[in-house]
Formats: C-alpha cells, structure tokens, sequence
C-alpha cells in the first residue's frame, strides 16, 4: 500500500512537470529580464516566506556563487537572510514591511525584484512589489496555479500549475534553476 502511494504521489508530480513546459515562455521572458538588469550593472533581489524564504536564498546564492558554469559572480541578493534588518523592520514597523522597506533602501531603477509566494497573496510581497513598481523595478511573480493576488501586480507571473504547498515549490526551484542557466548562457557563453 504504501509503495502504491509512493507511485501515485511521483505520478502525480511527473504530470505536473509536463504541464509547466506550457508555461516556458514566461520562465524565458524571467531570464531576459534577470539578464537585461546584470548586464546594465543592476542587481536580482529575491524575497519570500518560509519555504518560498528558502527558495529567495537558495536562488540568490546560485547567481552569487554559481550554477553550472566558472563565472562572475552575479549581483543577488536575498531580502530574507539578515536577521537584524528583518527583526528591526518587523518590532519598528510591523512583518508587512520587511521587504519593502529593504527594497525602498537598496533597490534601484532597472533591478528586477522576484517575490515567491506559494499562494500568491502574501502581503509582505505585495507591498515590496508596490514599492519596486514606484521605484522602476521589475517585478516577477513565482506563485500557485491562479496566481492571486500577485499575478496582478507583478509585471511577470510564473503561475505553475500545482495548487499543493510542496508540488508548487518543487516547480519554483526546477524554474528558477532554468532562469540561473539561462541567465549564465546569456551571459558567459
């Protein structure tokens, strides 16, 4: 039974995968963006919470360090990893804040800002995308199937096609690891 269960489980994500192919030019258009701010000097931030926080870290750290290829590193930054900035914001402002404001402190014009979020309704993200469209940033979503909120104000939505918490991050970090590759060979090949 439980070997069954298994099968049915990968089944089910095998097919989920299949479905993402529909959503290639959206990770494509993902990666010229990300590739068009580099190679103008700017900076990819990321930001998310809980699991999405570990998928904004896990991203930026593939652009810093590296993916596949011996490089530069890339200007990248997760708005998710540094404790004092996130705890001051949170006691001073209140947890809705902790991304818009570092946004309104380090983001500049032409920076391309993407916010995961499994739901896409994550208010914290919202507001950061709110403050990036006001400061001429790109904003790219990673959500859910639907996409909520955030599919209407990002300029770029990844909605993959999963509605459960985990098959939607396993889709997040599978397209951000094709946005790194991409983003490498357009700039290093």
């Amino acid at each position: 039974m439980k070997q069954e269960w298994i099968c049915a489980e990968l089944k089910g994500v095998a097919e989920s995968f299949v479905a993402l192919s529909a959503r290639a030019a959206v990770i494509m258009d993902i990666a010229d963006a990300c590739t068009r701010a580099l190679k103008a000097g700017k900076k990819v931030m990321f930001c998310g919470n809980g699991g999405s926080a570990a998928d904004s870290q896990h991203l930026a750290a593939e652009f810093v360090g590296r993916y596949k290829l011996e490089r530069k590193a890339l200007n990248s930054v997760a708005l998710t990893v540094d404790t004092s900035i996130l705890t001051a914001i949170g006691n001073d402002y209140g947890y809705d804040d902790v991304f818009r404001r570092q946004v309104e402190g380090i983001g500049q014009e032409g920076d391309v800002l993407i916010g995961l979020s499994t739901s896409g309704n994550s208010k914290n993200v919202l507001l950061a995308f709110e403050q990036a469209k006001a400061m001429g940033i790109t904003t790219v979503a990673f959500t859910g199937c639907g996409g909520g909120k955030m599919k209407e104000a990002a300029d770029i939505c990844l909605d993959v096609p999963a509605a459960v918490t985990n098959h939607i991050q396993e889709q997040h970090i599978t397209c951000g690891h094709l946005i790194c590759e991409l983003v490498e060979k357009a700039m290093y090949e």
